[in-house]
């Protein structure tokens, strides 16, 4: 595939970037290794003496207050770290554990009965579409996830033979809530994002991704590429893992955006998250999904995943579903969309900012080696041991 494009700080940020606290992670070749920081005027403020790691920043009680320390070490112009000239911008996350939430939107849950009955042929989904759209795509728009309207569709839909185990998660009362990555192994913004070899049909999922605290607080959000191998999930749901957590497949950033009086829950769950899709082959794909649009809210979501019975010391980020299922054909007529190696995806929405990487296979993509324990090990030698 052709060499990455530069990209520009300036088309990275929020619309209202002015205003926004916006915290990550770079590689910084003058500290030696992963450095926290907050954003402040396009530039990049080290936080490493505040928290080490991103996890313990998020943990910290008195957070607003600290990224408004006036000692911070000046790392120079986020630009610096998006061409190769002072490091590279990291995925915004570390030790927190990487969850995601599927089946949240009635199109996507349509999709998933879609693969489950085409048993991942690519071929079959456009017969199959076009024979449960028009009664189960209808039944599902609006019902919100375990309502009494939600147990009247199921029974609708069971007499029809037409329930599914997507359905189920989509709109039962227990969201579908799977472990997405490993902590340390997502891409940041400007990365690889990888696609399995054994694939040939799968795309990207456009999702927003909460910041929740180990206590169960929602910080803030970013944005997430949550690729997904349709082929393989469409062969059976137990392939989940096979179909989700693979090298180079999962991609956060390019920052955590924080709540505060100018950005609350209520405007992140107003937020539209856009897609766009370009190949070096010429085609083009757009999408949009509003998050107005969710079966669950993005507070429910986050406490069926931490309470009483699950723990997260470190805190999680919680992918919340994609609307966006792409059916526009690519390969040939009625076979939907797929990926093709060099393809540049862009996730983005105006308060959160804009998610750029490329698409290669998982097997050409850097292997990941720098996990928890060489995270540990570089912390320590920096003397930032007692600082995570």
């Amino acid at each position: 595939m052709t060499s990455l494009q530069a990209l520009a700080a300036s088309g990275l940020l929020p619309d209202d970037a002015a205003s926004a606290t916006l915290v990550g992670r770079v590689w910084s070749d003058q500290q030696g290794g992963p450095c926290p920081f907050v954003l402040r005027d396009g530039h990049v403020f080290d936080l490493s003496n505040v928290s080490a790691t991103m996890s313990g920043l998020l943990e910290r009680d008195d957070l607003h207050a600290a990224l408004g320390a006036t000692d911070l070490t000046d790392l120079g112009p986020l630009d610096r770290f998006l061409n190769g000239g002072a490091g590279r911008l990291l995925a915004p996350v570390d030790l927190q554990a990487i969850k995601a939430a599927g089946v949240t939107f009635a199109d996507s849950m349509l999709e998933r009965v879609i693969e489950e009955q085409a048993r991942g042929d690519s071929a079959r989904a456009s017969e199959v579409r076009a024979r449960l759209a028009p009664v189960i795509g209808d039944s599902l728009r609006g019902v919100q996830a375990g309502s009494e309207k939600a147990k009247q569709v199921k029974a609708l839909l069971q007499d029809m033979g037409l329930w599914s185990q997507y359905l189920e998660v989509g709109i039962g009362p227990d969201a579908e809530i799977f472990t997405k990555a490993q902590p340390m192994s997502s891409m940041g913004c400007g990365d690889l994002v990888g696609i399995h070899p054994m694939s040939e049909w799968n795309n990207p999922e456009p999702e927003v991704v909460l910041a929740i605290r180990s206590d169960g607080t929602i910080l803030g959000a970013t944005l997430g590429n949550d690729v997904n191998l349709r082929d393989v999930e469409g062969r059976s749901a137990l392939l989940l893992g096979k179909a989700k957590d693979n090298n180079a497949s999962c991609a956060i950033g390019p920052f955590i955006r924080l709540f505060d009086a100018g950005f609350t829950q209520d405007d992140l769950d107003r937020t539209t998250v856009s897609l766009h899709v370009e190949g070096q082959d010429g085609f083009v794909m757009t999408g949009e999904s509003p998050m107005q649009a969710i079966s669950r809210s993005p507070v429910d979501l986050a406490g069926q995943l931490l309470n009483r019975s699950h723990q997260y010391p470190d805190g999680a980020v919680l992918f919340l579903g994609t609307m966006f299922a792409p059916v526009k054909d690519r390969r040939g007529v009625g076979q939907g969309f797929t990926h093709e190696v060099g393809d540049r995806v862009e996730i983005a929405s105006p308060r959160l900012g804009r998610l750029v990487n490329w698409v290669d296979r998982t097997d050409r993509c850097p292997e990941w080696t720098f996990g928890t324990r060489a995270l540990m090990q570089n912390l320590i030698a920096r003397g930032l041991g007692d600082r995570v």
